[in-house]
């Protein structure tokens, strides 16, 4: 599963300032003084000695949270799905035929997770069995006799699914536990294909059918799908059979004879386009990768998708295990609740992926691709027995976008990328609070689906790469899917496989790293005795909480001198250390974690000069820009000459911090860095540079703004481009952006779309408002660019006069109903917003009759009344939606 955190200030948004941007560059970097405390932590843990009116008399000590994996009184061993739909009511019929046997004592009874459904009857051997199911979650049936665990037995259960008459939860990753969706089934909204989808992750796949729904129970399944005969059907296995009926229908069967946990059961139903690809496995045998789309992208299919037989050669080539599943199809779906999902042999997407030639010039999806497909060693063939220990899932899927990086697109862009999951690490630990990453603890399982999960776990797989090395690491990895396959496992087995290979006794690593919670927070300084050409590294732990503990941590020092460089390692295992090095010559640099692969907060306390070799002499993205920034805080030639030095770099991410420094030098070279930051803002190759270089034309002459603002717009094809050269346009030439904007609209692309409403808002007319209903109708937008475009739509209705201000309301109550959750949690001070702004006007049109009135002028006045009603009766209407709770009233 790849999931979606969201976030934002609204009042940032509301003056105008760009949604979801981050300084995420200084994420596993901070500085940090000596005497400095650290806002996130306490200094002291709290001292209640002598507070002894603290506890009560009869306080009773309470134990611990604590989540085990389901107790399995009955394995699952083969399930039989036969369904079709009532598209009007949105609901599944349906038959299971489940074969299983108890997993230990003996039992005459069997207990079934079935959420919210009507149970016709069940029956064994064509005898109707009792049962009872008074909670609509549990099924208990009765069986014949006493079954042992030696004894297969098969029953079957007539039953209807009806989701939408569940009440569903959910969580940030996966925002509805309804497990069955319906998408237009009606067929009354235009341009939104009916269609059906089927999400699992974590319980919700026994909303559809009867199973034993923990992910600790695996089951080989066999699914019938009748669906209308123009329609495409989807499920786990290989279509082994598709039967026409005599009523027009059609009965295609998926068969899968290898088990997999019942959460990764699924089905799709719609009018796709199938296309064809194909993968070689190493015996030379051909295997299926289709892909499921819209008809409008079956062209860009392959543009989407096209690396996955690339993606499945490499991974079965570095993890020593060929993919072990009959085919690997994807499939796009409309109104997805998460980012995607791991089906076995059959992965969702929400329709993010969907871009044309254009739009995939901003950007591609392939780490999510790369996610879901790693899933299918880590999390479908070898899966984590609790929710607990879901980063035996996670972390690893988190971690194959480090190694698809790394493979497809270098060293830099996998440091780069490996970055940004930190700083989600970090921005979740701050916002949430930290926890061990197997978290037995968790109050809900949905908990689980976070920045230690998936961010912290993929960077500690990291670390145990670099520890263990290579071939030892991926062997270890082979030896835990061999070990385990078609298993559950815990954490423990992963370390076993590990120590295994390694013949090291783990258990300091996962300790530390698995078990425990947070990161070290280390300031290195240096002393260096001339005299004996020495160099004294001290090293502190400054991770000030009791929870977090202190760290063992090897790593390797580089030391530059008269004779180069060379590698010095170093286990840290203390609160302070020191560790002392000879040099030859000149001292030139002391480079602590010189891999820097290790997860945690560093400050290293060195002179400016070591910094400037830093970022010429290192390899590795992150000690070039922590030196590219420390320089740059010391005004000087050297640190004027390494920024613009960046700006030339060969990697582009070092290249876009540079930029962001530019503020510090472009006084003294205005003329030279001018034209540099022209240059890159036409011909740099990547889009992400060319939108940050735009910012700072803005400085230009109006005249000289506005023709080259206006070059790039009609000859940059990155719509990333032509938004940040708009947005651009509107504070250099607002009137300009507005003709500008009109004329963009043809383009239909979700980043052109939001920065359109940014311009409408400021200086767009009446005829604007069709765009506004046209896009908040569609509902195309997701996520922080819906709510853009909603803010801007406010921001817009504010200057029109009380017949535009009045379709508001219909606009507001929709959004309440069907806006997504970043809209439904701003929509109330959105609206509070305009109800303010309403306030006003009616306290200015008080003004103006009593002005009237006083001139003897009824009939305006009057007039104004009932404006002034139509506008309290606007705010009437708009309070109702206002949800004061959320507003802190």
């Amino acid at each position: 599963m790849k999931k979606y955190l969201i976030g934002l200030s609204i009042f940032s948004v509301l003056l105008g300032c760009k949604v979801g941007e981050s300084d995420s560059d200084e994420v596993s970097v901070i500085e940090i003084e000596d005497t400095e405390v650290y806002d996130e932590f306490l200094d002291e843990p709290y001292d209640i000695s002598g507070d002894e009116e603290f506890f009560l008399e009869d306080e009773v000590p309470m134990r611990g949270i604590y989540n085990p994996s389901r107790t399995l009184l009955t394995d699952l061993i083969h399930t039989k799905l036969e369904v079709n739909f009532n598209w009007e009511k949105s609901q599944l019929n349906g038959k299971a035929t489940i074969t299983a046997k108890q997993h230990f004592y003996a039992s005459d009874s069997l207990i079934l997770d079935a959420k919210g459904m009507d149970i016709k009857k069940v029956e064994m051997g064509g005898k109707p069995l009792s049962f009872t199911y008074e909670d609509s979650l549990k099924l208990r049936i009765k069986m014949d006799r006493k079954y042992n665990r030696d004894e297969k037995f098969t029953l079957s259960i007539d039953y209807t699914s009806k989701p939408e008459d569940r009440e569903t939860s959910g969580s940030a990753a996966i925002t509805s536990d309804k497990g069955l969706y319906f998408i237009n089934p009606k067929n009354e909204k235009d341009g939104n294909m009916p269609q059906i989808w089927t999400q699992g992750e974590t319980e919700a796949n026994s909303v559809w059918f009867p199973t034993i729904d923990a992910p600790n129970s695996k089951s080989t399944q066999e699914m019938y799908i009748t669906v209308q005969d123009k329609y495409v059907t989807l499920s786990n296995g290989k279509l082994v059979s598709s039967k026409k009926n005599a009523d027009g229908t059609r009965t295609d069967c998926w068969k899968q004879d290898l088990p997999h946990a019942p959460y990764l059961f699924m089905m799709a139903v719609g009018e796709f386009k199938v296309v064809k690809d194909t993968y070689t496995r190493s015996d030379g045998s051909k295997m299926e990768v289709n892909y499921y789309v819209e008809p409008e992208y079956e062209q860009n299919a392959k543009a989407i998708f096209g690396e996955t037989p690339t993606m499945i050669k490499f991974f079965s080539q570095k993890l020593g295990v060929e993919y072990p599943w009959d085919k690997y199809s994807q499939i796009v779906v409309r109104d997805y609740v998460s980012g995607a999902m791991e089906n076995t042999g059959a992965v969702i997407f929400g329709e993010y992926v969907y871009k044309n030639d254009r739009e995939l010039l901003d950007g591609n999806d392939q780490s999510t691709i790369a996610h879901e497909l790693f899933h299918h060693w880590f999390g479908d063939l070898v899966t984590c027995e609790s929710w607990a220990n879901l980063p035996l899932n996670e972390s690893f899927a988190n971690y194959s976008q480090y190694l698809w990086d790394e493979y497809r697109f270098g060293l830099d862009e996998a440091d780069y990328q490996a970055e940004q999951e930190a700083t989600g690490y970090f921005d979740a630990g701050s916002y949430q609070g930290y926890h061990n990453l197997i978290w037995y603890g968790h109050n809900d399982k949905e908990e689980m689906f976070d920045g230690h999960s998936y961010n912290k776990g993929g960077r500690i797989l990291h670390m145990l790469r670099n520890y263990l090395g290579d071939e030892a690491f991926f062997k270890g990895l082979n030896n835990y899917l061999v070990t385990n396959k078609f298993k559950t496992t815990e954490v423990h087995n992963l370390r076993m496989a590990f120590e295994e290979v390694s013949g090291e006794d783990l258990n300091w690593f996962f300790d530390q790293w698995f078990l425990g919670k947070g990161h070290p927070i280390i300031h290195t300084t240096q002393t260096v005795d001339k005299e004996n050409n020495t160099v004294t590294i001290g090293i502190k732990q400054r991770q000030q909480t009791d929870d977090f503990p202190v760290y063992k941590i090897p790593t390797n020092v580089a030391i530059w001198d008269a004779n180069g460089k060379r590698i010095e390692k170093i286990t840290m295992d203390s609160v302070e250390q020191s560790f002392t090095f000879a040099y030859s010559g000149e001292l030139k640099n002391v480079l602590f974690d010189v891999d820097q692969v290790l997860l945690g907060k560093f400050y290293e306390d060195k002179p400016t000069n070591q910094f400037i070799h830093q970022y010429y002499n290192s390899e590795r993205y992150r000690s070039k820009l922590t030196a590219l920034k420390r320089v740059s805080r010391v005004k000087s030639d050297a640190s004027e000459k390494m920024i613009f030095d960046a700006m030339n770099d060969s990697f582009w991410g070092i290249r876009l911090n540079a930029i962001s420094l530019f503020e510090i030098v472009k006084n003294k070279l205005t003329d030279q860095g001018m034209n540099r930051i022209k240059d890159i803002a036409v011909k740099d190759s990547k889009p992400q540079v060319r939108e940050a270089a735009i910012n700072y034309l803005k400085t230009l002459p109006t005249s000289e703004a506005t023709v080259m603002l206006n070059k790039i717009i009609e000859n940059d094809k990155s719509f990333t481009v032509i938004s940040a050269a708009l947005q651009a346009l509107i504070e250099v030439n607002p009137d300009e952006a507005l003709k500008v904007a009109r004329n963009l609209e043809k383009d239909n692309n979700k980043n052109i779309s939001v920065v359109l409403a940014e311009v409408y808002g400021q200086k767009g007319e009446v005829q604007e408002n069709t765009f506004f209903e046209k896009q908040i109708n569609e509902g195309k937008l997701k996520g922080y660019d819906e709510l853009r475009v909603l803010i801007g739509y406010a921001v817009y209705i504010m200057r029109m006069d009380i017949d535009l201000q009045e379709k508001s309301h219909a606009i507001y109550t929709m959004m309440n109903e069907k806006g997504g959750s970043s809209v439904k949690m701003y929509l109330s001070r959105i609206i509070e917003y305009n109800i303010n702004t309403y306030s006003e006007k009616i306290n200015e049109l008080d003004m103006e009759i009593a002005q009237l009135e006083e001139a003897k002028a009824f009939g305006q006045a009057d007039d104004k009344k009932r404006i002034k009603q139509r506008y309290e009766d606007l705010i009437n209407n708009l309070s109702t939606l206002v949800n004061t709770e959320e507003l802190g009233y």
